[in-house]
């Protein structure tokens, strides 16, 4: 896959759990208690992966990034992760949400017959 690799898994990502925005998870119809989940504790993720970058504690094979980068060396596709994958966890967690009353529901009527 090359240079797209990181961008690739980071956008299967994303497929996976969009179906579960349609089934009414509603997580990207709240822009704003999306983004007040997210970036604290992206901002936080973000400063440690620059110190840790700068600090030559860890890197990441170029053959597999864009090569496009944010402040403090820190790769582009690395920013999208800590939005990427707090969302799709997220839409997982408020689709359980969905799911768990109906599935008692369910078990709850065969128990009664």
């Amino acid at each position: 896959m090359g240079k797209l690799e990181y961008l690739a898994v980071l956008g299967l990502c994303v497929l996976v759990t969009l179906p579960l925005e349609l089934a009414g998870a509603r997580v990207y119809r709240r822009p704003g208690r999306l983004v007040r989940a997210i970036l604290p504790v992206a901002l936080v993720f973000l400063v440690w992966d620059g110190i840790a970058i700068a600090g030559g504690v860890w890197d990441y094979a170029p053959e597999s990034l864009t090569g496009i980068l944010a402040p403090f060396g820190i790769p582009l596709e690395e920013v999208l992760f800590f939005v990427v994958i707090p969302i799709c966890g997220i839409l997982t967690y408020e689709a359980v949400g969905l799911i768990v009353p109906v599935v008692r529901r369910l078990s709850s009527r065969r128990v009664r017959r």
